[in-house]
């Protein structure tokens, strides 16, 4: 339980430490996550190995992917620490070639010619490219390691496929091998088991494996770094003169007798020796036994506390369990030790059965009395395959949870003889069980959060394609595009981008074909699938996107140099067709040298044309898209590595008419709705976005540049007080974790928070588990992270909070906090603190009228837990004016979790995390004192609330008719307001309230149509002056994209200059021209278009409050509502037009038919 204490001076004391501890330290504990702790691995190696007098070096090589996918950037960070300890980092440009070069580390000494003892080698790559790995790691592992020498293959498996293809098990592969697998529970069983694997791979000259799964690898924790922690023993076996290690020559016949006679029995006997498989859970007289591994055993653990099950019951249950840290091969003693006495064996195991199958292979021999009922994938008396999926007491695909496993022993121990005290406790846990997988089925989620592109990402314009066209997709980012509607349809795996189209084409009447390609991916090797097109002469042409950077996995370069101009090269040495380059800055292109003959070089705004062009030449053709990453433009920008323009776009929301094509042309995220007084209108968000500037494009006037690359300095709040509020009291932990989860948008800051409070805990001595949900997620999808705070570290078992024992929700984002997902995981008591401003997700950018249900949201909120525990605020909105920037909305957020008495950390213990984190280190803690103040003096959120700026829209009828004819005066003169007026009193009068308030909305839409004259008042007007200095200041230069129709009829826009600003200015005292014999305007066919629009609608009211009750209100509810779906400038709102004219002519069918 946790209870609550005050702070006092005394417990104010946290740890020394350096952010380099967990990489250089070898005594005491450090914080770090999975990955850091494989960084630290071939660092301490050699450590361990000078303190044993040998002089060893280390090799590390493989390819990104997750759950690995940052492994390389953080051997990047530390390049001076590898030189200091003679590791060499070299990163393949694929896997298998990455596995070769960690093969020719073995072989350093076989000359004569060594410089080092030996050399520990690491290779690393996730589930597909241990497939593609296969031969060479087929071969390496037959070859050997050297005896000082040694290598571990890390692998990454994604079982629910959240950043892959298709799900993946690998093991299979490395048992084809013969290599070992182990798979570790925690960030520091990586750490031993990193030391037995590469003394095992010394030992018994096989390379070794190691299985990582996101739940594992991507969890951070307080771990022991004493190097003596783990010391290796060497058993004693019997091997052949020659030895078992790699030497030359080395025929493949006695490579595999060596290895399956005398390698792989010695892998046995040094598990055995240093007990790599263990009885965690003893008991003498046990009936029941679980063996499970890995993130399995972590979850069988979890499930048990969730039967209520901790030692003394599993002592009344007759309960055994067995964690095994080598899963294969399976070292035999040991198992039949554990087995010993059993009646039944229980195997907890995601995906396909790997101990399963050998459990039952080694106990089979038993005799019938001794050999205990093993299930797990098959039941008792059935194989694999023989037991049914309905049969199965645990699925083979997919990955677990703790609650099915829970239910799953559940069954079996209820069929034991037990006290009936416990046979209850263990159905009423089921029960409960039960129950809330029935509440979650009932609830649906309200939003969803999607991946989606980045703002800016090239991607949103680069894999769009011609109508009547349709692409491949490929492995990348751009991957995301399969699953919007692009006409993207189906995939490869790396490096068959296209190729499948070579089978296709014999057998379709489609001609041609376009497939995505990044620039990754084709260093990788998807240059040999184009290769194999031309080799097939097929009609297809590759869009290679060149984004400098492979941003799926953090943003790296690739591995190895390719140029816009070596790309073209090789290409036109290949016997490509026709190459060009399309590019948002044309003028860098021509700037490079020798670029392949014949290339042409187009701006973007050509793309959908040159694709055009490219698809009707046959064979193979290129586009190659050249345009920089946008989070790895931010990421430089921050670094002041890459030019960040002296520019911003802002949208003048007057004009904005809601119409959506901004949205389209850019699918840019960082396009939002905005309430105005007017209605939902657009807006840009300054905090995320990233200068791409695409959404210029959209067919509107609205959209200014503003010349300055700095926002507003925020005005200061003078309601905050200097210093710190009053110390809350702070949960104190006895004897179960305080568990918290945070819930946002990937890229916001979301992983920070759970570092930051990790990192805090660590500092107090306190036991931590930090897991991070992100994977694709990160590309503006759902991101939770899971932090689970204890006194004991034994106290934490599964890496995620099980459901209904989250104690503290932060929602960073309305939509992700109350998603089912997160909605299960709360206690009845559990305090929420939620971000009520909503970020729109990918269904707004086709969905123009999509708005965030913030609202039911919050109430669903509500009601799972007690009233006065939930706490919601526009937090991005007040970080915006307090700080300058929503960036620190979660930092607010996290010290009005503090105040609020949720964390059970000291303050100073958060400062210092902020502190260590070294990112805008004022700016965060500000932030976070903040928040404290706002939780402890909730009176400042109302304050600030009031500081914000508001739509103020009318709310009644009259004040609707009284805005909008003060507007329509503005906006001529006014008659023509008197004319609104005149015909809505006689409205307001005769219908509904309903439906007038409908009408007084419309016609002022279709009257207040927004030609030259008004567009020039609204862009010179104060009120947008006014908008303008409140986020820029005072004194910046605008520029105008407008397209007038003096320039004729092309309708891209132009930029005009602040100049343009005086023209404009007169142009909107010349309004009183409008419509007359001298308006130059007035004889446009759009215009025309909205003279007729307008006349229809007020006859339509005339006719209406003429006879109200001749007509179906009904009916006339929807026509007045037509209006609302003719937005746009131009070509786009003639075309609603013609749209709108044609269901008002279907409804007037109807408009006389009284129900």
């Amino acid at each position: 339980m946790n209870i609550a204490t005050k702070v006092t001076s005394k417990m104010i004391a946290t740890k020394d430490v350096s952010l380099d501890d967990k990489y250089i330290s070898d005594h005491g504990s450090a914080y770090m996550t999975g990955i850091q702790a494989l960084v630290r691995l071939p660092l301490a190696q050699t450590r361990r190995d000078e303190l044993n007098g040998l002089h060893t070096a280390g090799f590390i090589s493989g390819y990104r992917g997750s759950p690995v996918g940052n492994y390389d950037n953080f051997l990047w960070q530390i390049g001076g620490l590898l030189k200091d300890h003679h590791v060499v980092f070299q990163p393949g440009i694929n896997e298998d070639l990455a596995a070769t070069a960690i093969w020719g580390t073995q072989q350093a000494n076989l000359a004569g010619q060594g410089k080092y003892d030996g050399v520990s080698a690491w290779w690393y790559g996730k589930g597909p490219g241990v497939d593609r790995s296969g031969d060479v790691l087929r071969h390496a592992n037959l070859a050997g390691t050297a005896e000082h020498s040694g290598v571990v293959a890390l692998f990454g498996d994604d079982h629910s496929c959240k950043s892959s293809t298709v799900p993946h098990q690998s093991e299979h592969v490395m048992m084809g091998c013969g290599i070992p697998i182990f798979y570790p529970t925690s960030v520091q069983h990586i750490l031993d088991l990193g030391v037995h694997a590469i003394a095992m791979s010394r030992f018994a000259g096989v390379w070794t494996s190691m299985k990582l799964v996101s739940e594992i690898v991507e969890t951070s924790a307080s771990v022991i770094v004493d190097l003596d922690r783990v010391t290796p023993v060497l058993p004693e076996i019997e091997l052949p003169a020659d030895g078992i290690h790699i030497r030359w020559p080395d025929h493949g016949i006695q490579q595999e007798q060596r290895l399956y006679q005398y390698r792989l029995p010695a892998v046995l006997a040094y598990a055995r020796a240093n007990q790599l498989n263990q009885i965690t859970w003893p008991c003498e007289h046990a009936r029941i036994g679980i063996a499970a591994s890995g993130k399995g055993y972590l979850d069988t653990i979890e499930a048990l506390r969730i039967l209520g099950i901790e030692n003394e019951t599993a002592q009344q249950l007759g309960l055994r369990v067995y964690q095994v840290g080598l899963i294969w091969p399976l070292e035999p003693q040991g198992l039949r030790e554990f087995a010993a006495g059993l009646q039944e064996l229980i195997v907890v195991e995601e995906k396909r059965p790997i101990l399963e199958a050998q459990i039952k292979d080694e106990l089979y021999s038993l005799p019938d009395e001794q050999r205990p009922h093993v299930i797990g994938k098959a039941i008792h008396g059935k194989g694999e395959w023989s037991t049914s999926f309905e049969e199965a007491p645990l699925i083979g695909h997919y990955e677990f949870q703790p609650e099915p496993i829970a239910k799953m022993l559940a069954a079996q121990f209820i069929q034991l003889d037990l006290p009936e005290s416990l046979r209850q406790q263990i159905q009423s846990r089921v029960d409960l069980l039960h129950k809330a997988e029935q509440e979650s089925r009932r609830v649906l989620d309200l939003a969803e959060r999607k991946p989606y592109f980045c703002s800016g990402c090239p991607h949103n314009t680069s894999t769009v394609v011609p109508e009547g066209s349709r692409a491949l997709g490929g492995i990348g980012c751009h991957y995301i595009a399969v699953s919007l509607d692009r006409g993207t349809e189906t995939f490869s795996q790396m490096g068959g981008e296209g190729v499948s189209w070579a089978g296709a084409s014999h057998f379709t009447n489609e001609k041609h074909i376009f497939a995505n390609l990044g620039d990754g991916t084709y260093f990788h090797s998807g240059y040999l699938a184009i290769r194999q097109a031309i080799a097939a002469n097929i009609n297809i042409t590759y869009k290679i996107l060149y984004n400098d950077a492979v941003a799926m996995t953090g943003g790296q370069h690739v591995d190895g140099h390719l140029s816009v101009a070596q790309l073209t090269r090789q290409l036109d040495a290949e016997g490509i067709k026709k190459q060009v380059i399309v590019t948002d800055e044309p003028e860098l292109i021509h700037a490079e040298e020798h670029l392949a003959p014949h290339v042409e070089i187009r701006h973007r705004n050509d793309l959908d044309a040159v694709q055009r062009e490219l698809r009707d030449i046959s064979g193979v053709t290129a586009l190659i898209y050249v345009q920089t990453c946008a989070s790895e433009k931010r990421r430089r920008r921050k670094r002041d590595a890459y030019p960040d323009p002296a520019e911003r776009l802002y949208i003048n929301s007057d004009i904005c008419e809601g119409c959506g094509d901004c949205s389209k042309k850019s699918n840019c995220l960082s396009i939002e709705p905005v309430e105005t007084a007017l209605g939902t209108k657009r807006q840009i968000n300054q905090s995320s976005c990233n200068k791409d500037f695409t959404c210029v494009e959209g067919f509107c006037p609205s959209f200014v540049t503003v010349h300055t690359r700095d926002m507003k300095r925020p005005a200061k709040f003078e309601g905050f007080a200097t210093g710190w509020p009053e110390r809350p009291l702070i949960p104190q932990l006895v004897d179960t974790p305080n568990r918290i989860m945070v819930g946002g948008v990937g890229g916001t800051g979301v992983v920070t928070i759970g570092a930051l409070l990790g990192m805090a805990a660590h500092l107090e001595g306190k036991a931590t588990r930090v897991m991070d949900m992100a994977g694709l997620a990160q590309k503006g999808g759902t991101v939770y992270s899971y932090i689970q705070i204890a006194a004991d570290d034994a106290q934490i078992s599964s890496t995620k909070i099980p459901e209904h024992q989250c104690d503290l929700l932060i929602g960073a984002d309305a939509i992700v906090a109350g998603s089912n997902a997160a909605l299960s995981r709360l206690k009845q008591d559990a305090m929420v603190i939620v971000n009520e401003d909503g970020s729109p997700t990918s269904d707004f950018i086709n969905k123009r009228d999509w708005y965030a249900p913030i609202h039911d949201l919050i109430d669903r909120l509500r009601g799972r837990v007690h009233k006065e525990n939930l706490l919601s605020l526009p937090a991005a909105r007040i970080a915006t004016q307090v700080l300058g920037d929503a960036i620190y909305a979660n930092q607010l957020l996290l010290g009005m979790a503090w105040q609020s008495g949720q964390i059970p950390l000291l303050r100073e213990s958060i400062e210092k995390a902020i502190q260590l984190n070294g990112t805008a280190i004022d700016k965060n803690l500000e932030a976070f004192r903040i928040g404290c103040h706002l939780a402890s003096d909730p009176s400042l959120i109302t304050r600030l609330l009031d500081s914000l700026p508001k739509s103020n829209a009318p709310q009644t009828l009259t004040e609707l008719i009284n805005d909008r004819t003060i507007r329509l005066q503005d906006y001529w003169n006014e008659a023509y307001a008197n004319q609104y007026r005149m015909l809505l009193e006689q409205v307001a009068k005769l219908l509904p309230e309903a439906l007038a308030k409908t009408i007084a909305t419309q016609l002022y839409r279709v009257m207040a149509y927004k030609d030259e004259y008004e567009v020039a008042r609204l862009l010179t007007g104060a009120n947008f002056k006014k908008s303008i200095e409140s986020q820029f200041g005072r004194g910046v230069r605008l520029s105008y994209h407008l397209a007038p129709p003096t320039l004729g009829t092309n309708v891209r826009k132009r930029i005009f200059g602040y100049w343009m600003r005086f023209p404009m200015m007169l142009l909107a005292r010349l309004q009183w021209l409008r419509e007359s014999f001298f308006d130059p305007f007035a004889r446009q066919q759009e215009r025309q278009y909205e003279h007729a629009w307008r006349d229809r609608y007020i006859a339509f009211v005339e006719t209406l409050i003429s006879s109200p009750n001749s007509y179906n209100l009904a009916v006339a509810e929807q026509i007045a509502e037509l209006p609302a779906e003719v937005r746009g400038f131009g070509h786009i709102k003639m075309q609603a037009m013609q749209v709108a004219n044609q269901r008002w002519d279907e409804l007037s069918v109807d408009l006389t038919n009284k129900v």
